[in-house]
């Protein structure tokens, strides 16, 4: 039902609240196997309303019997640097209404679902902010895409994202060699759809912050700048350890350029 409403786009009434919460306090879900759910998961996250789906899994009390580790985001304050502070809940529900709008698909709504599932647990200490979140987010991701059956396209992304996306945040035209090298970290070289659906991932994380919704993502632009100046350096035949460190440093050098060239035009980044 709650897939259905996220198709259509619709608030659950709260009659239809009450029948879920019915059926989830009977045990429906206790002998539906996670692999038979994830279906269904799948069809609202690619729903024109994911974020629809999710509150009212939320509100009937089936999220957390579903999906404890992202029931657990809310609640949890977050802040990253002058993106400003959010709950995490509202923020991951935000980050799929922004991929909804941009038409995202199935790899890149479900990284944005569960990459934050490492700061459930963070400290009280340091909130709003989380310290080696993504050690303790990737086994779980892991743990939830073998109980689940998740393809492997989305477990990737979502791995890759726990450990990416605040990097991109932070990238600036000031250090060619770290840009080179999280570029090769990234896929951006020999996995480019993979890349750009990272990149994706970036750029709905950041429009989900207030007062940025639709709009560009500045670091994308920049790494596609960056990764626009290593065309045509690709690795020899023969590829030794020698060749990879040369590569390395041809790309770096390239980057260095055009960062250059960028911080003395005046349409260069801000």
């Amino acid at each position: 039902m709650a897939a259905l409403l996220a198709e259509g786009e619709c608030a659950a009434e709260e009659d239809d609240l009450d029948r879920m919460f019915g059926h989830m306090e009977a045990g429906a879900l206790a002998g539906t196997p996670p692999s038979e759910i994830w279906p269904e998961l799948a069809r609202g996250l690619m729903s024109p309303a994911p974020a629809a789906m999710l509150r009212t899994l939320r509100d009937c009390g089936c999220l957390r019997e579903i999906l404890p580790e992202v029931a657990a985001l809310f609640g949890v304050p977050h802040s990253y640097e002058d993106l400003g502070e959010t709950d995490l809940g509202t923020h991951m529900l935000a980050t799929l209404t922004e991929a909804a709008r941009r038409h995202a698909p199935l790899s890149v709504r479900f990284a944005l679902l569960v990459m934050n599932i490492g700061k459930i647990d963070s400290p009280p200490e340091h909130l709003p902010h989380h310290y080696r979140h993504a050690e303790r987010a990737q086994p779980r991701i892991e743990a939830l895409c073998d109980r689940f059956g998740v393809p492997p396209d989305c477990r990737a992304l979502a791995l890759m994202a726990t450990t990416s996306v605040e990097r991109v945040h932070r990238v600036s035209a000031v250090r060619a060699g770290p840009v080179a090298d999280m570029l090769q970290q990234m896929g951006a070289f020999d996995a480019p759809t993979f890349y750009e659906s990272l990149m994706l991932v970036c750029t709905c994380d950041y429009c989900a912050y207030d007062g940025r919704s639709g709009r560009d993502y500045p670091k994308a632009a920049l790494l596609k700048t960056a990764l626009d100046a290593c065309a045509g350096l690709v690795p020899p035949d023969g590829v030794d350890e020698k060749s990879l460190e040369a590569l390395r440093d041809a790309r770096a050098m390239a980057i260095a350029l055009i960062f250059r060239s960028l911080r003395w035009s005046p349409y260069g980044p801000a």
